[in-house]
């Protein structure tokens, strides 16, 4: 019997605003979009979060034996400054900054997005597909859109008629509003002057002769809408109608809110059965974002290099720290919460290493293996609820303490059970790596000081050939010297 008809997991759908339970359209198979990024820029920590989130919520339901298909796209082209009809597109403005071509900034910030992400032991979506590899699908989609009567096209750019939609359908459904307060709320503005309301959004817009990335269409030279991208990358690869949408709290309105009206639009009625939103990550307080400048690089925190930590952490207690706040909560990053977060990991870690040398007695006191395992699954079928799973882990954590200080026993069958169980929920559904324990790591600690010694007195001859060797293959290594003042320290990437 497969895991899943063991369990009765909960969502919270952020469409009707309460938990529900999950029935997937087909039993056994789930299919989960998820909004990527855009590639601008390098990824900071907040981006991270949203995509650790949903990691890990892709590895539970594979860990209970459903076939998901996960598709996370990468936006290329089409996202406007302020996330606007008008203005600039980042990607475009970015390449004119750095007087290069618009591909290699989403190459180079692709690959970036990428190796972050397999630091924190993120697994890769099923399907990653590209704005700008599905530019036909586009077009058709806004085609269709027109035919429907939902569309009009004004000088080579196409927008969608919010008020017409609304006569039949509900713009507003997902975000809780009314478009009687979208329009008290707009004001008119001049870069709208083609709409007929300023609710009316982009579906394809005609390009300026200064705008580099730019493609044919039945309305002249243009470039898509950033919506109309996810409703037909995700119809292509999903169908119709799918599972699971995912994205951060961020993309309820307008993305998400747009992605709903273009689906009905072309006749898929319900396009999405769950809509998942994770939280934001905090930094002083407030949302973490590349255009104030109020966040931080995940490479900052691995090496320690910025003036809010005290020292360089790596990828799986980042990972840690994250899980330890449900995924629909705020969650604010400090120095004080990363090192209680590397305490705590460094904890359950060792335990881990000190279950197999415990000793096996007639019978198991002091827990009930049975009873921590349920409550386990059923933290994670309460909407994916991993602080409430770490908990009980550090319940087992307690447990094997207590039999190796001889307070309680546990038999062989039960030591067995939680070796294997420990497994399945630290590494296969928190995605975290094992890692030797910090008190058991003391022969590595000498064997790199030794090599950092050797690296100082090559400095001091001025063999830096020498030098740099010793450095790129510990890095190579997975160890990463950090150069101060008086001395040399070393961090495990």
């Amino acid at each position: 019997m497969k895991r899943y008809k063991q369990h009765q997991l909960k969502l919270y759908n952020s469409l009707s605003g309460k938990k529900e339970v999950f029935e997937p359209l087909t039993e056994g198979y789930v299919g989960m979009y998820v909004c990527g990024p855009t590639v601008y820029n390098k990824v900071h920590l907040g981006n991270l979060r949203t995509f650790l989130s949903f990691d890990t919520i892709s590895r539970y339901l594979r860990h209970l034996e459903y076939n998901v298909r996960y598709v996370r796209n990468i936006t290329d082209v089409g996202h406007l400054e302020q996330d606007a009809d008008s203005g600039e597109d980042r990607i475009s403005k970015e390449a004119r900054l750095q007087s290069v071509e618009p591909m290699q900034i989403v190459q180079r910030y692709t690959v970036d997005f990428h190796n972050m992400l397999n630091r924190l032991n993120c697994l890769p979506p099923d399907i990653e597909p590209s704005a700008t590899g599905h530019i036909i699908e586009q077009i058709e989609t806004v085609k269709n859109i027109m035919d429907k009567g939902l569309a009009y096209e004004v000088n080579g750019s196409v927008y969608f008629d919010v008020f017409k939609y609304n006569e039949t359908n509900h713009y507003g459904i997902l975000s809780g509003r009314n478009l009687e307060d979208l329009i008290h709320n707009s004001r008119s503005l001049d870069s709208q002057q083609d709409k007929k309301n300023p609710q009316d959004f982009a579906l394809w817009k005609k390009a300026e002769p200064e705008h580099i990335m730019r493609w044919p269409s039945p309305w002249g030279v243009g470039f898509p809408g950033w919506h109309l991208e996810c409703t037909s990358m995700s119809t292509k690869y999903l169908g119709p109608q799918f599972d699971i949408h995912g994205g951060g709290m961020d993309l309820k309105f307008p993305h998400h809110e747009c992605e709903i009206a273009q689906s009905e639009a072309c006749g898929h009625k319900d396009p999405v059965k769950y809509w998942l939103h994770a939280n934001m990550l905090t930094l002083n307080g407030q949302k973490m974002a590349k255009s104030t400048g109020n966040n931080i690089l995940p490479e900052e925190v691995f090496s320690g290099s910025n003036p809010v930590l005290s020292k360089a952490y790596t990828p799986g207690v980042v990972r840690f720290f994250m899980l330890q706040a449900h995924y629909r909560s705020i969650l604010d990053f400090s120095d004080d919460a990363l090192s209680a977060s590397e305490k705590g990991f460094q904890k359950l870690m060792s335990a881990i290493s000190i279950l197999s040398q415990l000793p096996a007695s007639p019978r198991t006191t002091g827990f009930d293996v049975d009873d921590w395992l349920n409550r386990g699954y059923q933290a994670m079928d309460d909407d994916f609820n991993t602080p409430i799973l770490i908990a009980e882990l550090f319940g087992a954590v307690k447990f094997i303490h207590q039999v190796k200080e001889g307070t309680a026993t546990v038999s062989e069958d039960d030591k067995v059970r939680l070796e294997k169980q420990l497994g399945y929920f630290v590494q296969d559904v928190l995605g975290l790596e094992l890692v030797v324990a910090e008190n058991g790591n003391n022969h590595l600690e000498k064997v790199v000081q030794i090599l950092i010694d050797m690296r100082a007195q090559a400095r001091d001859n001025k063999d830096f050939a020498l030098s740099d060797k010793i450095r790129d293959q510990l890095l190579d290594a997975g160890i990463q010297l950090k150069d101060g003042k008086d001395s040399t320290g070393f961090t495990s990437i």
